[in-house]
Formats: C-alpha cells, sequence, structure tokens
C-alpha cells in the first residue's frame, strides 16, 4: 500500500452476451447493477481506500492495471474469466479475492484462483475481509453469517455510476433470496430460502433520497412474503414514481395485492412463466406457478395497466419439439409485452445439477457455456441440436415485424422503452447463432 492508502480494484463481470456491446444490449436496454457501488459503501470508514470500479458490461478491462487488492464479482457463464484475470493479476503480485453467486455455488474451486472467496452475501464479511487485509491476516474464506441482517445497511455510492449509459439508473432491492424450491434456481442453493428483507420505511427513505420517478426494483421475487409486499406497496402510494420489478405468476391469485400493486405505481413486472406444461412444473418443484391459467395471469395484470416480460424455459424433460410453437402461439395470442426464452440450464450445486449428473446427461462442465442460451446436458425427448434450434425459431418468429408491430399495438409498455426493447430483443434473436451455438460438441 502507498502511504497506507489502499488500492483496490473491483470488477464485475458479465456472461458472454453482455460483452458483444456492437449493436446489441446498449444504453437503451441496461440498468444500473448494484453489485460494485454496494461493496464501495460497504467499505469501513476508517480504512483510507482509492476505488477502481470496472463493470464489464460497460468497459473493457485494462490488464496493465495495479492495485493492492482485487476483487472480482462472478457468475457462472463469467466463471471462467474470472479465474483466467485472477490468474493473471495474481500473476503480476497482486492479491485477488473472489465472490458473487458462483463462488459461492464452488467455493472449493474458487478457491484454487484466489487468495480469498467471499461465500454468500458479504455485507458483514466483506468490511471483515478489508480490515483483516490492512491488518495483514486476511483469510481465505469468508462466509454469510446465519444472523445476516439487512438494515441499517448504507446506501449504494450511485454518485460512482456512469450514469449517462444505464437507460435505468434508479436500482433498489427491498429484499433478497425467494422461498420457492426451484429444481433449477441457484437461489436456495446458494443463499438458502430464508427470505431477507429490509425495514420499508429505510426502502421509502432511499428511494426519496434518489429523486426519482421512475424506479426498478432488482428483487428476485418482490412478492414472496405478500404481508410485506402489501405494505411496501401501501408505503409506495404517497411517493407517485413509476416502478417495475420481478415476481411470481402467483401474483395473479389475490386480487388485493394486484389492486396495491397497480396503486402504488407499479407498470411493468418480469414473470417466470417457465412452461406451459404442468407436468413440467412439478418436475422442477414449480408446481405453485399453475394454480391458474395462463392466459387468467396475463388478462389479471393487463387489465390494471402492469406491461409483463414473460420468462420460459425451453428442455425440461416433459418437453418436446411441440413445446416450442405452443409456447410461442401462447406468448401472442396473449399480447404478452416482451417474451423471453431461455434453454434449460442446470448451474453447478443445484438439486438439477445434481440429478442430471447422476443421471449421466451432463455434457459438459465449461461454465463458460452455462448461460441459458447454450445446451449443457441431454435432452429427455429432443436432441441438444433440437433443442438449441427450437429455442432460436422461437426467438425469431415472435421478434417478426409482424408480431412486434401486433405487441406495439396493444403494449402497456410506453412506446419510447417499448420499440428499442423489441427491436433489441428482434436483433438478439437473429444473431443468437453468433453468440450461441454447439459447435463445442461437434
Amino acid at each position: 500500500m502507498i502511504n497506507n492508502k489502499l488500492h483496490l480494484l473491483l470488477i464485475s463481470l458479465r456472461g458472454p452476451l453482455y460483452r458483444h456491446r456492437t449493436g446489441i444490449w446498449k444504453k437503451s436496454l441496461r440498468y444500473a447493477p448494484l453489485t460494485l457501488i454496494t461493496l464501495v459503501a460497504l467499505i469501513p470508514p476508517e480504512l483510507e481506500v482509492e476505488v477502481t470500479l470496472i463493470d464489464e458490461g460497460i468497459n473493457d478491462i485494462d490488464l496493465n492495471l495495479k492495485a493492492d487488492l482485487v476483487g472480482i464479482s462472478a457468475i457462472t457463464g463469467s466463471s471462467k474469466r474470472a479465474y483466467e484475470l485472477a490468474d493473471h493479476f495474481r500473476q503480476q503480485g497482486m492479491p485477488v479475492v473472489l465472490g458473487g453467486v458462483h463462488p459461492t455455488l464452488l467455493p472449493d474451486e474458487a478457491a484454487d484462483h484466489a487468495d480469498a472467496v467471499v461465500v454468500g452475501y458479504a455485507e458483514d464479511s466483506w468490511p471483515q475481509l478489508l480490515r483483516d487485509f490492512v491488518a495483514g491476516r486476511m483469510q481465505p474464506r469468508y462466509t454469510q453469517a446465519p444472523d445476516l441482517s439487512l438494515a441499517h445497511r448504507p446506501l449504494p455510492r450511485r454518485d460512482l455510476l456512469q450514469s449517462h449509459l444505464h437507460a435505468i439508473v434508479h436500482t433498489i432491492e427491498a429484499t433478497r433470496g425467494c422461498v420457492h424450491p426451484c429444481e433449477f434456481c441457484v437461489v436456495p442453493t446458494a443463499w438458502g430460502r430464508h427470505p431477507y428483507q429490509r425495514p420499508i420505511g429505510e426502502v421509502i427513505a432511499e428511494i426519496q433520497q434518489m429523486r426519482t420517478r421512475q424506479v426498478l426494483f432488482l428483487d428476485l421475487n418482490l412478492i414472496a412474503d405478500i404481508s410485506y409486499a402489501k405494505e411496501l406497496f401501501t408505503a409506495l402510494i404517497p411517493l407517485k414514481v413509476r416502478w417495475g420489478g420481478l415476481a411470481t405468476t402467483t401474483i395473479a391469485w389475490d386480487d388485493d395485492l394486484l389492486d396495491l400493486t397497480a396503486q402504488s405505481g407499479c407498470h411493468a413486472l418480469l414473470l417466470g412463466f417457465e412452461s406451459l406444461s404442468p407436468e413440467a412444473m412439478a418436475e422442477t418443484h414449480k408446481a405453485f406457478g399453475i394454480r391458474k391459467d395462463y392466459h387468467y395471469v396475463v388478462k389479471q395484470l393487463h387489465q390494471r395497466g402492469i406491461a409483463i416480460m414473460g420468462c420460459f424455459a425451453f428442455g425440461f424433460d416433459h418437453d418436446n419439439c411441440d413445446s416450442f410453437a405452443q409456447t410461442v402461439e401462447f406468448a401472442l395470442e396473449s399480447n404478452i409485452d416482451l417474451p423471453r426464452y431461455a434453454i434449460l440450464t442446470p448451474f453447478p450445486s443445484t438439486p438439477l445439477f445434481q440429478r442430471l449428473k447422476q443421471e449421466k446427461r451432463i455434457l459438459t462442465e465449461d461454465w463458460s457455456l452455462y448461460d441459458a442460451q447454450h445446451v449443457v446436458f441431454q435432452p429427455h425427448q429432443m436432441t441438444p441440436t433440437e433443442l438449441l434450434r427450437g429455442t432460436e425459431w422461437a426467438w425469431k418468429k415472435t421478434y417478426s415485424y409482424r408480431s412486434i408491430i401486433k405487441r406495439l399495438a396493444s403494449s402497456r409498455i410506453l412506446l419510447p422503452l417499448a420499440i428499442p426493447a423489441n427491436l433489441g430483443y428482434r436483433f438478439y434473436a437473429h444473431h443468437l447463432h453468433d453468440y450461441y451455438n454447439c459447435d463445442w460438441m461437434t
């Protein structure tokens, strides 16, 4: 350290899609992530620290950068690159800390490339790691305490964001985690099923501090606790903000909750429909999502002026080659505002990965291919190529010009956002094979 000042380099990595920034996912579709600016906010105030932040979704990484300590946050799809960068900086004599969902899922693997690994949420462990590093006693692993609380935490350092590169600058979290045990989901494996909630007064105060009328909640399931959600939405009403977020289809079962959602200013929700097949939903332990017909779910939200980004996955054991057309037909006839499709992905350490591994159906453990658009396992009723090509077809069919025009005519999304969003997804649909393919299998 120079002059007793800690020079800290923090890097957030994105998957392969976000590293292809030319012509795809430009400012019009990018929201401001909270990871790095939250880590900066958690730096102990008694430490003198100079921080360099790099979000690879926006900026390239200068391999000649120097720092006293390098911190890298990685998802599974970017873990291979995270390890390459970690190895590079360590070879230059710089200690490296790895954190994020992938090191949390596979901490022993991450430890082979790092001087320290942060497992789980970092609210308590990250400040302790920094204190230990300055004192010369950094430990090889820091694990989230079971009694973690999100109350009374410092606000993310939004002043460090490159705001001009984000279409949605004002992002926020009220809760973390999800109570459901979906087989494919990394959340219960990485962080458990305990819901973490911030005091609602602190959430409201943060929104007021941001001085904005547009907010995006990044919570994985904002309605996991219905009573908390209703209290939060009631508190949002006087702010007169417009907001979007993530929820499950169960929101359609509670008219009071839906009414409060709309009254609080919600104009868009991302919903995980996953599959039209009840058998597939039961297979993945998401049967809670099929108590109502999906047409009913869409109608309930649209009647209240709430737009839907509907997410579907292909590759469940009950899926076959007819599933693609059936899903697209539903998405189009029900006027889902922004349909999205993914290939079922058995992320490491999840129950799905363990089951497919036991069944000897995992085709590769190259984590860079675990991005929800590569086929990394043997489907039950299709070939890997049929699954890949069927997903590509679904994207192209959904984002044909005719489909886009039909959707824009009835969309609840404001046209200044709906038009670039649809055109962005159209570009993506017609360039899938450029970014994702299964050539590694040949």
